[in-house]
């Protein structure tokens, strides 16, 4: 396994991380799943408040329990959940961020949390008391880097210029280059890591049938999962053709992958281990199909 420090901080995380949020509640292997990755040298876990109303928050803090020292756990926080849990409201307010850590440190068994992560985002937001939150809590102990889950490029824009962000979570993948216009030569800039998401869009990637997606039509995406597939030999599968894709550009720290069961986790394993991509497989790739651009939040 591959490790590389996240932005500007202490954290050295695995080059394929673990997205946790595939996991079922009553899922009785999950335990044993989260803790082989953990041995095969995953060290990156990411949940969020917001998945089964704190149950997969639960769920991996009482796996990683007895290893805390050696992971790094991941959440987020920003969507709170109605009294009568019918639906969510956006609250990215500084009171509810410092309530809200003490309910996922709990659910989490754990004193501290390695990256907080801001579970969205608006122009709208009160971005400074959003900020002050997370900056309070590290000073706090409670939390050690804070960063923001978001593809608007105009929020991304904002925490680069007013926070000290050690992350951004976005989705990247060769059926969504949009990040590529404006975001990632920014962060890479600033040394702020990206943590890629949605690699395989959807699966559209690799074993899907195509459909249209985003701003692509069918056949586009046919297309796009045939290069992908024209480039898959002896051990690198497809899968592992569309991760090196998501993770070429330098900006890229690790590809958080969901996964839930134990086939998912070792062939997104092998995947990992495959050859990485020559420049001319990469230009191939991105000929394969036109480039997106955002539309909104510019």
């Amino acid at each position: 396994m591959h490790y590389q420090q996240l932005g500007k901080s202490d954290l050295r995380v695995s080059a394929l991380s673990f997205g946790c949020m595939s996991l079922s509640p009553v899922q009785s292997d999950a335990d044993q799943i989260l803790h082989y990755a953990h041995e095969q040298g995953i060290n990156f876990f990411d949940t969020a408040d917001l998945y089964d109303k704190g149950v997969n928050e639960r769920l991996v803090g009482k796996a990683l329990k007895d290893r805390r020292s050696q992971v790094y756990i991941a959440t987020k926080v920003g969507n709170q959940w109605r009294p009568d849990g019918s639906t969510w409201d956006w609250n990215p307010g500084k009171k509810y961020i410092l309530e809200a850590v003490e309910e996922s440190l709990k659910r989490l068994q754990t004193d501290y949390i390695d990256l907080y992560q801001l579970h969205g985002g608006t122009i709208e937001d009160p971005i400074d008391e959003t900020i002050e939150a997370f900056e309070q809590l590290k000073q706090q102990g409670k939390i050690r880097h804070y960063g923001i889950s978001s593809i608007r490029p105009n929020v991304i824009r904002e925490y680069v210029n007013r926070s000290s962000i050690t992350s951004v979570m976005m989705q990247y993948s060769l059926l969504d280059r949009r990040p590529e216009e404006t975001c990632l030569d920014l962060l890479h800039q600033h040394s702020i890591g990206v943590l890629v998401r949605g690699s395989l869009a959807k699966g559209l990637l690799i074993n899907k049938p195509a459909t249209s997606y985003l701003g692509y039509q069918a056949d586009e995406v046919k297309k796009a999962a045939e290069a992908i597939h024209s480039l898959s030999q002896n051990n690198r599968t497809a899968t592992a053709v569309a991760f090196q894709f998501a993770k070429h550009h330098p900006a890229v720290t690790t590809a958080v992958t969901g996964i839930r069961t134990m086939d998912q986790l070792k062939t997104s394993l092998q995947a990992q281990n495959a050859v990485g991509l020559t420049e001319s497989e990469y230009n191939q790739l991105t000929q394969s199909v036109r480039p997106i651009f955002y539309e909104e939040h510019r």
